[in-house]
């Protein structure tokens, strides 16, 4: 049985007229009752009573008719789902980011203008560290992730040759401190004045670029800093600076998280900077994945 067979059954069912319905189908009449003797041997039913004057349809044939239109149906509702996603216009997208991707509005403005333009996308957020982004897209896990350098370099985190990486924005690091801090006063906090704060630090081996950095900006300047405690969520570490349990180095998109006892201040050091950047597989042609990411990096440029 062919499709070509069905539509030319259900002209033949509309019309209850073999000439009528081969214009329709911009056939001639010959080829078109001889796909439908076809059909009916393939089906061993009689579709049509036939007379010199009348063209109606069998009882199996109008059952025939209910079950040809809903495969014509599904059909072509499985060509227009087919188009859709060849157009990146439906599917899931699985998109990881860090702690602080949320802090930043380039973050909300994508997801939003992405749902908007693109509905039937489902979408799935995973919140988890750069490493685990990263062996997540590789094992095609994720598609796609917001990730910070994950060694604190962004030259050597481009040499990742499974990735596609680009630049979104550059966040300065920021100093997080009570407010009764000495060092509060302050309107520039340089590294060098942190030597002998105690830190509050992500755990070295959650996976973040954060910590790496933090530790090579410092011993840069003659210094490994002191940590005093190692928490895995952001909150918690401001948190703990506002109990006046030390200090910590945040990127400054988290300056949106306010809480009483705590200040931010900026880093007069120049490289006392980190990337957000959008990760996802060198080598897939997912049209999902790439219309995502082409609306990223033009959000990213405005």
């Amino acid at each position: 049985m062919e499709l070509r067979q069905l539509r030319y059954f259900i002209a033949v069912a509309e019309e209850l007229h073999f000439t009528r319905a081969a214009l329709r189908m911009h056939i001639g009449q010959p080829p078109l009752s001889q796909a439908i003797q076809t059909l009916e041997e393939d089906l061993g039913a009689r579709l049509f009573e036939r007379t010199k004057r009348s063209v109606k349809l069998t009882t199996a044939g109008e059952l025939f008719l209910i079950d040809a239109r809903r495969i014509l149906a599904m059909t072509e509702s499985a060509r227009a789902t087919a188009q859709k996603a060849a157009l990146g216009e439906t599917g899931e997208l699985r998109i990881g980011f860090t702690f602080s991707t949320p802090f930043t509005s380039l973050f909300s403005h994508v997801i939003k203008q992405y749902r908007a333009g693109y509905p039937e996308v489902k979408l799935s957020f995973h919140e988890m560290s750069t490493n685990r982004q990263l062996e997540h897209i590789e094992n095609q896990q994720l598609d796609l992730g917001f990730i910070r350098p994950p060694n604190g370099a962004t030259e050597e985190c481009m040499k990742l040759h499974h990735l596609r990486l680009n630049r979104l924005r550059s966040d300065p690091l920021m100093v997080v401190l009570p407010n009764t801090h000495a060092l509060s006063k302050k309107k520039k906090i340089a590294l060098k004045e942190l030597a002998e704060e105690s830190f509050i630090m992500y755990p070295h081996k959650a996976g973040t670029g954060i910590y790496p950095q933090v530790m090579r900006l410092c011993q840069a300047l003659g210094f490994t800093p002191r940590v005093a405690h190692e928490v895995g969520e952001a909150s918690t570490i401001i948190g703990l600076v506002a109990a006046d349990c030390g200090i910590s180095i945040l990127p400054g998109s988290f300056d949106r998280l306010q809480m009483e006892g705590v200040c931010y201040r900026p880093i007069s050091d120049s490289n006392a900077k980190t990337s957000l950047l959008l990760a996802r597989p060198r080598s897939a042609a997912n049209p999902l994945i790439e219309a995502f990411s082409m609306m990223a990096l033009k959000q990213a440029q405005r």
